[in-house]
């Protein structure tokens, strides 16, 4: 087996269980998994060696949240936010004609550059979403080029009622004729249940289909005021609720029931709906930020994601998202750094082969060039990405 060691670690935060953060470490990968972890003083011998001069290693982020099949910009749109103008959801139906326009290679190749730039960051699993088609050519078009590039895919056909038509008639499209183009392609269903997006009873529709396909499924939720994105997807079993940023006490304690038949300390039992915090978006939107403090103290399971998408939060980098998390969310460094890798692989439902740093898990590896994780909001806005190994390679 081909192996490699890792070593002169000066702090190696697991993200296990344990939560444990051990000095002077090194980790053994086999054949692109992590075989053992410890002490450098007992490490076993390997065929190739690399030492990291006394380097924080963390676990590769998990970015369960992103939309990255697009062509141009909203920097106009942007700057007339940042200006005072309110954010509203009809600026997608811009990028939609912008995406529309470019060939497959080129928005191929815009969709690839997009993913190497988050893995030159540290994001070593990464979700995106359709949702800039938004009729059945289109959607089904980039669910087959958006398969191969990324890590999970989502369909969000139901992003936003197009122009000109009725809702109604466009919730029994992605219903029907499109859910049925694109289910072989997709990871999960999406649906923004969000005002000037889909009702409740649109949503509803959308995530009963999606089971009755056996898709998993996910909803954008409680963005720009209180409504019932919380609510459908904690009764639909959904992976994650994102953006939360407006919750009630009713909201709280559904997400918290859902965990009920979780045991936090070994890992096991069933997996409720995480609450995925997009602190990025956030900022950009002048929305409040989300209450990942409150969310964690009634024992909700959170992840922080970039939310990667021309409109509202035109970045990737998570390191940016995990420093925000603690400097204005109240979350711990420790807090912050779980959601964006474990958080998010439960959010997807790959914790069990990304997400921290344990024997029989695949080798993503964030190198950072700095002596301690806390580095990250230590230093904020610094480029503090060193190197980064995807299943034990170095990229």
């Amino acid at each position: 087996m081909a192996t490699l060691l890792l070593t002169n670690i000066g702090q190696l935060t697991t993200v296990d269980a344990k939560g444990r953060v051990l000095e002077d470490a090194a980790v053994l990968i086999e054949d692109g998994l992590v075989a053992w972890i410890g002490n450098m003083a007992h490490a076993p011998a390997a065929g190739h060696e690399i030492d990291l001069g006394g380097r924080a290693v963390l676990p590769g982020w998990v970015d369960s949240h992103s939309h990255l099949i697009f062509g141009g910009d909203r920097a106009e749109e942007f700057v007339a936010r940042m200006a005072g103008q309110s954010y509203a959801a009809g600026g997608i139906a811009v990028t939609t004609s912008a995406t529309g326009q470019l060939s497959d290679k080129a928005l191929a190749d815009l969709v690839a550059d997009r993913r190497r730039e988050a893995l030159a960051m540290g994001t070593t699993w990464m979700e995106t979403k359709t949702g800039y088609g938004l009729a059945l050519e289109e959607e089904t078009r980039h669910s087959v080029l958006g398969k191969p590039l990324v890590d999970s895919l989502t369909f969000l056909g139901a992003h936003l009622v197009p122009a000109g038509w009725d809702a109604d008639d466009y919730t029994d499209l992605v219903t029907g004729p499109m859910l049925d183009a694109v289910a072989a392609y997709v990871d999960f269903v999406d649906v923004f249940c969000e005002r000037g997006a889909f009702t409740e009873e649109q949503s509803r529709r959308v995530l009963d289909a999606a089971r009755n396909k056996g898709l998993a499924t996910k909803v954008h939720g409680n963005q720009l005021g209180p409504g019932p994105g919380v609510k459908l997807a904690v009764e639909f079993g959904s992976h994650s609720v994102d953006h939360v940023n407006y919750l009630d006490d009713q909201d709280l304690q559904a997400l918290a029931g859902s965990w009920a038949g979780w045991d936090t300390a070994t890992r096991t039992g069933t997996a409720g709906t995480v609450a995925t915090c997009l602190p990025a978006c956030d900022l950009s939107t002048r929305q409040p930020l989300a209450p990942g403090r409150a969310l964690l103290d009634a024992g909700v399971r959170i992840a922080l994601a970039s939310n990667c998408n021309p409109g509202t939060s035109y970045t990737s980098n998570m390191n940016f998202c995990v420093a925000t998390a603690v400097l204005q969310m109240d979350l711990t460094l420790a807090e912050a750094i779980e959601a964006a890798t474990y958080g998010g692989a439960l959010a997807l439902g790959v914790a069990d082969q990304v997400g921290s740093i344990e024997i029989g898990k695949r080798a993503d590896l964030h190198v950072l060039d700095a002596p301690v994780a806390a580095h990250l909001a230590y230093r904020p806005g610094m480029n503090l990405t060193h190197s980064v190994y995807r299943a034990g390679k170095a990229i």
